[in-house]
Parts: structure tokens; sequence; C-alpha cells
């Protein structure tokens, strides 16, 4: 008799640990995914502020041509750009980018050639697509952001997430293991 109950829990033991095992394997394998994705919304953000910058220099020599004395909004504007793009993604630097953006677009309403001018138009759009990129990858990585927080603090993955090294994401700031780093394009010369 004290064979079959030594068995009997022998054996219940070795279940519970494999379900245990099952259990933190399903965690781990899931709080990863999650992960992935957060890191994927920051890669995407960080690919529409590089097409943004990309676009700024081609703007710039549009602009240069019909409006010339407009030296210090040009100027501010690839300022803005180079700070923008030579280091980490900063909020205070992409909105710095985004005024100076705002002042150079404005010159199409001060001067009618180069708001007719299909090259200006042509990169107008381009850069409202972007920015509406970029809107939507924000987005999409404050959502992945959530599912990974929510799926961190949830019974039972909360009891493992820690020790198995999932710390929470954060929506207003990225930890410097996610920021992407804009790639820097030539500067435009005046």
């Amino acid at each position: 008799m004290a064979d079959i109950f030594g068995w009997f829990w022998t054996s219940a033991l070795l279940v519970i640990a494999v379900v245990l095992a099952l259990v933190l394997i399903g965690i781990y394998n899931r709080l990863v995914g999650l992960r992935q994705n957060v890191n994927q919304g920051v890669a995407d953000i960080d690919a529409q502020l590089r097409q943004r910058h990309d676009l700024i220099p081609n703007l710039v020599e549009t602009v240069k041509g019909y409006a010339s004395h407009e030296k210090e909004t040009l100027d501010a504007v690839i300022s803005a750009r180079n700070q923008a793009a030579n280091g980490p993604i900063s909020s205070a630097d992409e909105q710095g980018l985004r005024v100076a953006l705002d002042r150079l677009l404005a010159l199409g309403e001060a001067y009618p050639d180069l708001k007719a001018s299909a090259n200006f138009q042509e990169l107008q759009r381009e850069l409202t697509h972007v920015e509406d990129k970029l809107a939507a990858a924000r987005r999409a990585l404050n959502a992945a952001v959530s599912r990974y927080n929510t799926g961190r603090e949830t019974f039972p993955a909360v009891l493992f997430a820690g020790m198995l090294g999932f710390k929470p994401a954060d929506f207003h700031r990225l930890d410097d293991s996610e920021k992407g780093v804009v790639d820097q394009v030539p500067s435009v010369a005046f």
C-alpha cells in the first residue's frame, strides 16, 4: 500500500511539474510575441521618421528656388531636421521639426508660383502621407504597448513576468533599448 501511495504522490508531483513547465513556456512565448509587437511599433515609427527626414532636403531645395530671401525659414528647417536626425528619437526634436516644417509649408501660400509648382505639391502630398502614416504608427505602438502590459500584468503571467525579465513598456517615453536611431541623409548647404 505504501508503494502505491508513494507512486501516486511521485506521479502527481511529476504531472504538476510538467503542467507548470508548460504554463511557463506558454506565458514566456506569449510575452515574447507581445514584446516583439512593441519593438515592431518602434521600428515602424523609426521608418516613418526616416521618410520624413529624407523628404525635407528635397522640399527645402524646391522652396529655395522660389523663395531665396526666406533663408531664415529654410535654415530653421534644416537645423531642426538635423537636430531630429542626429540621435535617438526625441519628441522635443520632432516637435521642433514639425513647427519648422509648418513654417516652410506656409511659404507656399506666400509664393503663388511655388504653390503652383508640381514638384512642391508632390513633396507636400508625400509629407502629408508620411505624417498620416506616422500618426498611425504611433497609434499602433500605443496599442501594442497596451496589449503587452496587459498580457504581462494578467494572472498567471504576473507571477512570472518579472522573473522572466519582462519589464513594463512605457507609452510616453521609449526605453533606451527600444529607441530607433534615425539615419542621417546628406545635409542641404546654402
